[in-house]
């Protein structure tokens, strides 16, 4: 991956920090996507302690972790503190009984980034991150991060975005200058043979196409904007884009109009893993090299 695609993190932490305000009502691909790793935990038998909710934006994938693991302390940790105000407000407006236990006691919370986590070694037995790691150039540093903080068996589930995410405006934008204008996210595969990197045991891979569909270009750019996922990228023109450019990529997108929609394509990478040895030992090959398992679709975790 070209260093004019690495993301610049000073610039990811000001945008989410700007975007808490409309996040929740902009968010419906992170929802969703929070809901589907959910679902796959229906498939693990699991009962975890400690929960890290890593880049836990606005607490909606905490909300669902604490419903399912009612025992278990979730820590919210995100890189922009305003994103944990948003989710502290929410729990704290909350009627019912959750409501009056949380006036009680206040969240655990952290503000910090992912690759340099503030926890203390084998701290935490599950690791939860939604759509959060693909704001991180090279995933080797967080997987050991999560590796160093997790228990012995302990968890790691995660959401990302692949490479075809966006692919619409990326090529929208194509020849109109030679700067970046769309974040470039990393291969199902690589992110494998980095789970393996970092030590962690059968890594289980698998994919999926979510579309999502807008009236006009703007939107599509509106809807980045309001959550925090716009440009970030080292390569980004430091400018305007002129209005003459900017008619090249609205005519260009506008090919792609269908049933009177725009459609912009979410590459969505879902992986989960162990901290241990690995138990499968037909999961080695005789070299001692293990074998990365990717779920066809509609296949779930432990389930053929």
């Amino acid at each position: 991956m070209s260093e004019a695609f690495y993301t610049d993190k000073s610039r990811v932490r000001a945008a989410f920090e700007r975007a808490a305000p409309s996040y929740d009502s902009a968010a419906v691909l992170q929802r969703e996507v929070s809901d589907r790793m959910a679902a796959r935990l229906d498939y693990i038998k699991f009962s975890p302690k400690v929960i890290l909710d890593a880049g836990s934006g606005t607490g909606y994938g905490s909300a669902e972790l604490r419903r399912r693991y009612p025992e278990a302390r979730v820590i919210e940790l995100d890189l922009a503190a305003t994103m944990l105000l948003a989710s502290r407000e929410k729990q704290q407006t909350g009627g019912g009984l959750l409501g009056k236990l949380f006036k009680r006691a206040q969240p655990w919370q952290l503000c910090a980034d992912v690759e340099c986590l503030p926890l203390a070694d084998a701290s935490v037995d599950m690791i939860w991150s939604n759509l959060a790691i693909q704001w991180v150039n090279i995933p080797d540093g967080v997987f050991a991060e999560f590796q160093r903080v997790l228990k012995p068996e302990g968890m790691l589930m995660f959401s990302t975005l692949g490479p075809d995410t966006l692919f619409e405006l990326r090529q929208s934008f194509a020849g109109v200058d030679g700067a970046t204008h769309v974040n470039q996210f990393i291969d199902m595969h690589d992110l494998g043979d980095a789970l393996l990197k970092s030590g962690f045991a059968e890594p289980v891979m698998d994919m999926d196409k979510i579309v999502l569909t807008y009236p006009r270009v703007r939107d599509v750019m509106q809807d980045l904007k309001a959550i925090g996922a716009h440009n970030a990228t080292a390569g980004r023109g430091r400018g305007l884009m002129g209005k003459h450019s900017w008619q090249k990529v609205e005519a260009a997108y506008e090919l792609r109009r269908q049933d009177g929609a725009l459609p912009a394509t979410y590459e969505v990478v879902y992986g989960h893993a162990w901290k241990g040895e690995t138990k499968k030992k037909a999961n080695l090959l005789p070299d001692g090299r293990q074998v990365i398992e990717f779920m066809k679709p509609g296949e779930r975790p432990g389930v053929k």
